[in-house]
């Protein structure tokens, strides 16, 4: 079942984390360097809706790398969902172009503190690394034909790195429910 993005206020800080990532080390949003925007993207390999928009993420990522720290958390429980398990993880970066750390939530602590509720779920972070988007990536959804531009993302990062308020309306995002484990949901 499909569910939309929580809609976190602006404003909020990013919550720091320490990870295990898919290539085997560790990333803490702390030790990253400082850009003019950092994005924290939850996604799953399994999801249609990520599936659908994964390579433009990829190119998005590409197109913004010297002003743009981006990562992407998996917190779905891989013991129901094994497609999101590390092995697929790696695949799916390497099909999509993902050349940013992929990180692994098994506590599912991140993704409660985010506020994730769904993959993708995009949080845009300004150089302070306070929440200045959360949203959709663009209209491309697994049912509908329309192209993927990442064009609502995009303003947004436009906007943060030209020091400007994103403008609204913002849109939640839409995807799969993140796969809570027993007791986490």
């Amino acid at each position: 079942m499909a569910v939309t993005s929580l809609m976190v206020p602006l404003g909020t800080p990013a919550p720091d984390f320490d990870l295990p990532s898919i290539d085997g080390g560790r990333v803490a949003l702390s030790d990253l360097k400082s850009t003019p925007a950092t994005l924290v993207v939850f996604l799953s390999n399994h999801c249609p809706y990520v599936r659908r928009i994964e390579q433009g993420i990829g190119a998005l990522a590409s197109d913004y790398h010297d002003r743009l720290t981006t990562l992407a958390i998996c917190s779905n429980d891989v013991v129901r969902y094994p497609d999101d398990d590390r092995p697929a993880l790696v695949a799916q970066a390497e099909r999509a172009g993902f050349a940013f750390p992929y990180l692994v939530d098994e506590t599912q602590r991140v993704a409660k503190e985010y506020k994730a509720a769904c993959t993708p779920d995009f949080f845009l972070y300004d150089a302070d690394r306070r929440l200045a988007y959360r949203g959709e990536f663009d209209d491309a959804r697994p049912s509908n034909r329309v192209p993927v531009t990442g064009a609502s993302l995009r303003a947004a990062i436009d906007a943060v790195l030209a020091g400007q308020p994103v403008p609204g309306p913002q849109n939640p995002s839409l995807g799969c429910s993140i796969k809570w484990k027993p007791g986490n949901e």
